[in-house]
């Protein structure tokens, strides 16, 4: 068994067949939850790993004969977060990596503090940096809980753009569990496209790449018989495809990815998400994000989610 690192000029056959899951992103954004959900998975975890030791933890993982590993980092670490982009770009070349980044609106931040009454784990530090000349804390920079994201914020940014961007502001545990187990299931060497509906009367999407508001096409929401169902269902299938606006924007959605997702796959981009919104994200948004899942499914890795439809099934 080969006990090097995961270096491109020590590459091995054994190397390409170890899968890594490394997992970052704010305080309070589930990281906890997504990690527990890897290790029910048979991933072996680590949490709150510097950058700087990844490369030991993987010579020791091989040779222990670990397969799967999953290892989380955050702004705690902050003094390595800059070596993390070529990390990922090398261990991009010789392990089955993903990369996923959670995230999350600040007001739903505030209130997960308030509710469980933890202290942000970089108040502390904050408070370092607003210490005045004479080296004491200057009471009326006190660190605050929002001053504290927005720092987080700031320290994670050169991060958040290397794989897939998970919001979890309206997300269930159950549902974040589950959106990251389909994540890693899927191979890690092809451009993956992730099309989610979601309900604008309940928040944008915040992880998407594209946006596409569909409010203004037909609403089965106004037909009795309709309302009760949603986009995956047949009759409402069906009044949709019946829509000459409905059909001409599946074209030209198809048509937007088509011309452009080629240049992104070049752009060595790992994911792309696509958020279909429309006002109560049960009918149109899911037709059409079915719609393109299909259209795609046979020249890209595809996940189809449902933000509103997903909230629903898991409470």
């Amino acid at each position: 068994m080969n006990t090097r690192s995961c270096n491109p000029l020590e590459a091995s056959r054994e190397a390409r067949t170890l899968r890594v899951v490394l997992l970052s992103g704010v305080s309070g954004s589930g990281k906890t939850i997504a990690l527990n959900s890897l290790e029910d998975a048979g991933y072996y975890c680590v949490d709150n790993l510097p950058v700087q030791l990844v490369d030991e933890l993987l010579r020791v993982a091989q040779q222990a004969g670990y397969r799967r590993l999953a290892i989380a980092m955050d702004a705690r670490g902050a003094e390595g977060l800059s070596l993390l982009p070529e990390l990922v770009r090398r261990l991009r070349a010789q392990c089955d990596l993903h990369f996923i980044y959670l995230d999350c609106g600040t007001d739903t931040l505030v209130q997960r503090f308030s509710e469980t009454r933890r202290a942000h784990p970089l108040t502390a530090r904050r408070g370092e940096l607003a210490r005045g000349a004479a080296g004491q804390p200057s009471p009326a920079s006190a660190p605050a809980l929002i001053e504290a994201i927005e720092l987080e914020r700031e320290l994670l940014a050169p991060v958040a753009g290397l794989g897939l961007h998970i919001d979890t502001s309206g997300l269930r545990p159950a549902q974040l569990r589950a959106w990251v187990r389909q994540a890693v299931q899927l191979e890690a060497s092809r451009i993956t496209l992730l099309f989610e509906s979601f309900a604008f009367k309940h928040g944008v999407a915040l992880d998407a790449d594209f946006v596409f508001d569909v409010r203004m096409l037909p609403n089965p929401h106004y037909d009795p018989l309709l309302r009760p169902l949603n986009g995956r269902d047949a009759p409402v299938a069906e009044f949709l495809r019946a829509q000459p606006s409905v059909m001409r924007m599946l074209s030209q959605l198809q048509g937007f990815l088509q011309t452009w997702l080629p240049a992104m796959a070049e752009d060595q981009r790992s994911y792309v998400v696509v958020a279909i919104g429309c006002t109560g994200g049960q009918h149109r948004s899911v037709f059409l994000a079915e719609q393109l899942g299909q259209h795609f499914a046979s020249e890209y890795s595809v996940i189809v989610r449902h933000r509103e439809l997903d909230a629903a099934a898991s409470s």
